[in-house]
């Protein structure tokens, strides 16, 4: 069977944040990749698209993923729709059922969402990490064999124990426009890559790296790794 990597996200960005260069990278050799974003991110504010209301800012928030998905090359974008702001409130059992029911539907063999602290510690990123945690280590899904935390651009790589780290350098472009189609989110976007209309590459964010944490029932696995697809069998 032909593997199929699975991201779960809270809000519309978090996929290019943390992923759009892994992303890029799979399409590029032919492997499906699928996103589950848990809310539409109409919470947040519209940035440079001025005054909207929340059903407005969902509705643009969407669109703006989808484009992102589309250029990243997602093969299929999965809506939760819960309150955005508010998953941290929400039953974790019914929202692991939820990330469940879409690992199982979609064959994921692989999957990656955020650690512990969320990379941000905001609180929906939060809890999304423990509904996968309860999805995955619960045994609820068969078909996954591998399990990665999407780690932050400044975690020292000797806390995790296998890192597959990718060079962002071969995609930035892509990773770039993926950003830039979130365009209520700019703010964001400028806030942590700079200030620019075409988002020039930076020496600081030089990878995107992602922590093996379970591996076919083996929490923490010990591994040389290159890619999220190794050892898949």
């Amino acid at each position: 069977m032909a593997p199929v990597v699975a991201f779960i996200y809270a809000h519309p960005d978090d996929e290019s944040f943390g992923s759009a260069c892994l992303i890029r990278s799979l399409a590029d050799r032919g492997i499906r990749s699928v996103l589950l974003c848990a809310t539409r991110g109409d919470a947040g504010r519209p940035g440079p698209l001025g005054p909207m209301t929340p059903e407005q800012l969902a509705a643009a928030r969407e669109i703006e993923l989808q484009t992102a998905c589309d250029l990243l090359g997602v093969s299929t974008v999965k809506h939760l729709g819960l309150p955005d702001g508010k998953l941290a409130g929400m039953d974790r059992l019914a929202l692991a059922d939820a990330v469940a029911d879409f690992l199982n539907e979609t064959g994921a063999t692989v999957v990656v969402t955020f650690p512990e602290d969320g990379i941000s510690g905001h609180p929906d990123h939060i809890a999304i990490h423990h509904a996968v945690n309860e999805a995955v280590f619960g045994g609820r899904c068969p078909h996954v064999q591998k399990y990665y935390y999407n780690l932050p651009f400044n975690r020292d790589m000797a806390e995790a124990t296998s890192v597959v780290r990718l060079e962002t350098t071969p995609y930035w472009k892509v990773k770039a426009e993926a950003l830039l189609a979130h365009r209520s989110q700019r703010f964001s976007v400028e806030k942590a890559f700079g200030g620019s209309e075409t988002l020039r590459e930076s020496t600081e964010f030089p990878y995107e790296s992602f922590g093996l944490v379970w591996l076919r029932g083996e929490k923490n696995p010990v591994r040389n790794e290159e890619s999220v697809l190794d050892d898949l069998i």
